[in-house]
């Protein structure tokens, strides 16, 4: 790689290398997924660009294949990124002394797994008694997710475009979220979660506006909270009244 490019620009994109096994079959799925939708390439590939969000860009897709409302897609392209809200309030402070044009690309491209390395990288450097450029080493890896992620759906778009009608690939997306669900249904608050706004989403498949997804997710996010602080109060209350540890105040 030339070396005029910044080191932790260069590290950033090494860092980012091994996310691409996961995030490449996501895109073509995405790109394959538009065409199936009704979309015309054009459109699913600024769909892509403007949004430049897995979950919530294949969510966006089904709906609009569904003639959902334009006000129903959008909240729902909202709540399913919300978390980015968390993401961008904790990684701020790194970026502060940047400008504001240069921040707002960097929110632009802003990803879980961007932030999650960038973030274990900017905190690392006073363990490892460094300073990582910034925002290089986040832009390494925020760039190349996003030049794959754009590049991965335009082939799946011209893909998608040369399949037959008959073939009907609209099981795509469903498989696709179900990859990304199973992971991540780690304890009792997740599958509580899970369940619900699953029920919830298919009872209310025949609401206006198709309205069922979104009711459901919010519906399975308060489920999610309500059992996790059911499950904090729990141990709260088991760990009340026992013996005291004798090291306790020494």
């Amino acid at each position: 790689m030339d070396s005029r490019v910044p080191p932790d620009l260069r590290d950033g994109i090494r860092d980012a290398l091994p996310l691409l096994l996961g995030i490449v079959p996501f895109a073509l799925v995405a790109g394959v997924a538009g065409v199936e939708a009704g979309l015309t390439p054009l459109q699913t590939v600024g769909l892509s660009v403007v949004v430049f969000a897995g979950a919530s860009q294949l969510a966006a897709i089904d709906l609009l294949g569904r003639d959902a409302a334009l006000g129903v897609v959008v909240l729902t392209v909202v709540v399913v990124n919300l978390r980015m809200l968390m993401y961008s309030a904790s990684i701020a402070p790194y970026f502060r002394e940047l400008s504001a044009r240069v921040r707002a690309g960097c929110a632009y491209v802003l990803t879980d797994q961007a932030y999650a390395l960038a973030l274990a990288r900017y905190a690392g450097d006073r363990d490892r008694s460094t300073t990582t450029r910034r925002p290089y080493y986040y832009l390494g890896v925020a760039l190349t997710l996003w030049i794959v992620w754009q590049t991965g759906t335009v082939v799946g778009v011209v893909f998608g475009a040369a399949v037959p009608d008959s073939w009907r690939l609209g099981f795509a997306v469903p498989l696709v979220f179900l990859a990304l669900l199973v992971p991540a249904v780690s304890d009792a608050p997740s599958l509580g979660a899970a369940v619900v706004a699953g029920a919830v989403a298919v009872l209310g498949a025949g609401l206006p506006f198709n309205a069922g997804l979104i009711v459901g997710a919010v519906v399975g996010v308060a489920t999610g909270i309500a059992l996790e602080e059911s499950d904090l109060g729990s141990a709260g209350a088991g760990g009340e009244g026992g013996d005291s540890d004798p090291a306790e105040g020494h």
